[in-house]
């Protein structure tokens, strides 16, 4: 079974090239994948591995807009829609300088199984542009997202493909994004991108959802192992939606989260993150970390190294993908981490994993621990196709209901392949199980 997983790599590197996100997050998988087929050799039959790293459509196009300046600027947009067999493919618009097709397709690949796992009927897809809206006025902003949407709504749609916000797309984007779609189409079809205000559509929990659920998930480990987040330092690393967030979360539970970062450097503050100063500084005022530390007596910038050089017991990497590496794996195990969450998509690189799972440490792979986003996406689009809304509280249980049944997943995955406590093999395994029995179903298409 080796044999088949290796050939079906070899052909994604071959037809790929260059693209070494999408090939890193293929093999986590296909790795995961071959005690799964060992067991089910059907799962090999018709070319359905073939299939499943194989995008069943993409489309990249042209992003033309003005800026203040009457200048005109070219960006590129993209949108993978990676599998539909769950449901309509469900996944957000990352608009920053580093998207290509190749950061996109690993993303709308990894969407997949991190939806699969939620049983919320959404399949994964993924988009975005190389615009960088910081630094941008509102108005430019908005003239790109005019832009961007003119072509992508040719593609979306409340039952097709529903996008969401991910990393430089947050409730000022999905705005502008959501009135061109409604000017274009002629039609209020709320349920078409998720994220939205609260005003027009959006649901109570989904702007915590992400950090919620990485710090849920990971209470869940510690469960395992009698313990829970009560006095336990934390390190998290960006200062984005997911980890102001999971900050939240944590000091909720009883933790004390003490970092956080972007890309100038990271804070230490031993007190305790101040996170009505956090929010103000990120969400209010869109400024640095550094304006945080300016305000905040004892906290400190550090602009050498990385966020994992402070001891904590706790780990949330919230920022982007491969952030955490070899190096800082070792730092962390040496300062007696024993958890790590993953709240970013694929932030830690196969070194940094090896390490942790070496030293049986609890780690948590995005597509598990990060899900709760993409539930809650989900459930804004209950709510929409039932024009209602729920409060806070019941929107939260359900988020916490989705979060408890994902570790339950995965953990009944890793024990039935016989990996007991190995998060890695338990999300794969589950969430591959899902997608690929209802594709069997399908038929060959």
């Amino acid at each position: 079974m080796a044999e088949v997983v290796e050939k079906v790599y070899e052909q994604v590197v071959a037809r790929n090239r260059g693209e070494t996100e999408f090939h890193q997050a293929v093999r986590e998988v296909l790795d995961s994948l071959a005690p799964v087929i060992a067991k089910h050799p059907h799962y090999a039959d018709d070319a359905l591995l073939e299939r499943i790293v194989e995008p069943e459509r993409q489309v990249i196009f042209r992003v033309p807009w003005v800026d203040d300046a009457g200048n005109v600027q070219v960006n590129r947009g993209f949108r993978i829609e990676f599998n539909s067999a769950l449901g309509p493919y469900k996944g957000g618009l990352r608009f920053h300088p580093s998207v290509n097709a190749g950061i996109i397709k690993f993303l709308g690949f990894e969407q997949i199984f991190k939806n699969a796992l939620t049983n919320q009927a959404i399949g994964g897809g993924k988009g975005g542009s190389d615009f960088d809206p910081h630094g941008r006025s509102d108005a430019e902003v908005m003239r790109f997202c005019q832009s961007f949407m003119t072509e992508l709504s040719r593609h979306i749609g409340p039952s097709t493909d529903v996008p969401a916000g991910d990393i430089g797309v947050g409730g000022r984007e999905i705005g502008f994004l959501f009135g061109q779609y409604k000017r274009l189409r002629n039609s209020y079809d709320a349920g078409v991108l998720t994220g939205k205000g609260l005003g027009w559509g959006g649901s109570l929990v989904r702007t915590e959802a992400t950090g919620y659920g990485t710090v849920l998930f990971a209470q869940s480990m510690l469960a395992t192992k009698g313990q829970s987040l009560e006095g336990k330092r934390v390190a998290v690393s960006g200062s984005g939606n997911v980890a102001i967030y999971a900050i939240e979360k944590a000091q909720q539970l009883g933790a004390t989260p003490i970092t956080f970062s972007d890309s100038s450097g990271y804070v230490v503050d031993e007190a305790g993150v101040d996170l009505d100063l956090l929010k103000q500084v990120k969400e209010v005022e869109r400024g640095r970390v550094a304006d945080y530390v300016s305000r905040r007596p004892g906290a400190r910038l550090v602009t050498e190294g990385r966020v994992w050089d402070v001891p904590a017991e706790v780990a949330l990497p919230c920022a982007t993908q491969n952030e955490l590496g070899g190096a800082g794996a070792a730092t962390l195990l040496r300062n007696g981490c024993a958890v790590v969450a993953e709240g970013a998509n694929m932030p830690s690189t196969p070194e940094a994993i090896e390490a942790f799972q070496a030293a049986g440490i609890l780690y948590a792979p995005g597509k598990a621990a990060n899900a709760g986003g993409v539930a809650t996406s989900a459930l804004e689009m209950e709510q929409n196709a039932g024009r209602t809304r729920w409060s806070f509280e019941t929107a939260e249980a359900k988020l916490t209901g989705i979060m408890a049944d994902i570790h339950d997943s995965c953990v009944a995955a890793a024990e039935e392949y016989g990996r007991p406590g190995d998060y890695v093999l338990g999300a794969n395994a589950a969430g591959f199980t899902r997608v690929a029995d209802v594709m069997i179903a399908h038929g060959i298409v």
